[in-house]
C-alpha cells in the first residue's frame, strides 16, 4: 500500500467509526426512551382501566384512593366515600392489579423459554405447564368437591382456593416430569425437552378429560373448568394477589441476573460452554424461574395463551435481542397488554364477558401478524 492510500485510508475508517457511534447511541436513546415510556404506561394503566365499571368514579378519585392504601404514610385527606373506596379497592383494583401480574409473569416467561429453546414459537406452556395446570384444576373440582358437599362449605371455596392451588402445584409437577424424562446423563438436549412436553401434555390431556367423563361431581362442574380453561380474572383477593406479586417480583430479579446467560446461548450450547457458562446448570435454573413465573400467573387467570409468544416478539423487533434490555421491557409491555386486554374482556358486552385468552388472541394475533407482515424478510424470529 502506498503513502496516498494509507492517507485515504484514515479519513476513511474515522468516518465509518463515527457513523457507528452515531447508530449505536440513537439505538440506545432508542432503548432507554422505550423503557421509560412503558414504565410511565404502566400506573397510567392501572388507573385508567379501574375506572371502567358500571359506578362512575372521576380517575382522579381513583388515583387519590389507590395512593391512600398503597402509600399511606402521605396521610390524604379523604374526601371520597366509604362506598367508592370499597369499589375501587376490594373490587375493581385487585382485578386490574392481577391482570398486570399475569402479563408481566407470561410475558418474561415466555421471553426466558424463547432464550433458552433458541426457538421463536417456544411459549410459556410449551413444557406441559398448561396441561399440568389444566390437570391440576380438574383435581380441585374431583378431590374438594366432595369435601365441601360433606362439610356443607361453600362451594366457591374451591374456586377461591383449592383451584389456584392446586393448578400451581399441577403446572410446577409438569415441568419437573418434562425436566426429568428429558435428561439424558448428565445433560437435557433442547429438542428432548421440547419432545418430552409435548408426550407429557398430551398424556395429562387425556387424564384431565377421562376425570371429567368419568366423575359427575366434576361432570356438572364443566362450565366452570371451561371458563377457566378459557383465561379470566374473577374476584381475586389481596392475599392470593401478594403471593403472586413476590414471586414476580423474585422471577423477575432472577431473569435479570440470567440475562447475560441468555445472550450467550444464541451461539448455540457449545459456544456458551467456550465461554465458560454452565449450561447445564443454567438450563435447570432458567426452567425453574419461568416455571415458577407461569404457575403463579396461571393460578390467578387460568390459561391466557398468546401473551407469552406475542410479547417478547413485538419488544425484540423495536429492542433487538440484548435480554438485559430485553426482559423488563417484556415485563412491562405484558403488564399493560393484560390489562387493556381484560378491560375490554368485561367491557365489549353489556352483561356478558368474553375469556381474556379469547381476546388476548383476538387482539395479539391480527396486530402480530401485521407487525410481522411489515417487517418482511428482515425480521428473522430467533432470539
Amino acid at each position: 500500500m502506498t503513502k496516498i492510500d494509507t492517507m485515504a485510508e484514515k479519513p476513511r475508517s474515522k468516518a465509518v467509526t463515527s457513523v457507528a457511534n452515531v447508530a449505536r447511541g440513537r439505538q440506545a436513546w432508542r432503548r432507554a426512551s422505550t423503557v421509560v415510556l412503558l414504565a410511565a404506561a404502566v400506573p397510567l394503566s392501572l388507573v385508567l382501566a379501574t375506572d371502567f365499571g358500571p359506578v362512575a368514579i372521576p380517575a382522579g378519585t381513583i388515583a387519590a384512593i389507590l395512593v391512600h392504601h398503597l402509600l399511606p404514610f402521605l396521610h390524604l385527606r379523604q374526601t371520597w366515600s366509604a362506598g367508592d373506596d370499597n369499589i375501587i379497592w376490594i373490587v375493581r383494583f385487585p382485578r386490574v392489579a392481577a391482570g398486570a401480574l399475569v402479563g408481566a409473569s407470561l410475558a418474561l416467561a415466555g421471553a426466558l423459554f424463547q432464550g433458552l429453546l433458541r426457538n421463536p414459537l417456544a411459549d410459556p406452556f410449551l413444557l406441559g405447564i398448561s396441561s399440568g395446570a389444566a390437570l391440576g384444576a380438574t383435581l380441585a373440582f374431583a378431590l374438594l368437591g366432595p369435601v365441601t358437599l360433606a362439610l356443607g362449605l361453600d362451594p366457591n371455596l374451591i374456586a377461591r382456593y383449592g383451584l389456584p392451588a392446586l393448578s400451581f402445584a399441577g403446572a410446577l409437577a409438569a415441568v419437573a416430569c418434562v425436566y426429568g424424562l428429558a435428561r439424558v446423563g448428565q445433560r437435557t438436549p433442547v429438542v428432548t425437552l421440547i419432545l418430552a412436553g409435548v408426550a407429557v401434555s398430551a398424556l395429562l390431556g387425556a387424564a384431565q378429560t377421562l376425570i371429567i367423563m368419568q366423575d359427575p361431581i366434576v361432570g356438572r362442574q364443566l362450565g366452570s373448568i371451561f371458563a377457566w380453561l378459557a383465561g379470566g380474572i374473577n374476584a381475586p383477593t389481596w392475599p392470593q394477589i401478594g403471593v403472586v406479586a413476590l414471586l414476580c417480583a423474585l422471577g423477575l430479579g432472577a431473569a435479570l441476573l440470567l440475562a447475560p446467560v441468555l445472550d450467550t446461548f444464541a451461539l448455540g450450547e457449545e459456544g456458551a460452554l467456550h465461554l465458560g457458562v454452565r449450561v447445564e446448570q443454567m438450563k435447570l435454573v432458567i426452567v425453574a424461574v419461568a416455571a415458577l413465573l407461569v404457575a403463579a400467573a396461571v393460578s390467578l387467570s387460568g390459561l391466557v395463551g398468546f401473551v407469552g409468544l406475542f410479547v417478547p416478539h413485538v419488544c425484540r423487533m423495536v429492542l433487538g435481542p440484548r435480554h438485559r434490555v430485553l426482559l423488563p421491557t417484556v415485563a412491562l409491555a405484558g403488564s399493560i397488554f393484560i390489562v387493556w386486554a381484560d378491560v375490554l374482556a368485561r367491557t365489549l358486552i353489556t352483561n356478558a364477558e368474553i375469556p381474556l385468552g379469547v381476546i388476548s388472541a383476538l387482539v395479539g394475533g391480527p396486530f402480530f401478524l401485521w407487525l410481522l407482515r411489515r417487517s418482511g424478510r428482515d425480521y428473522q424470529g430467533a432470539p
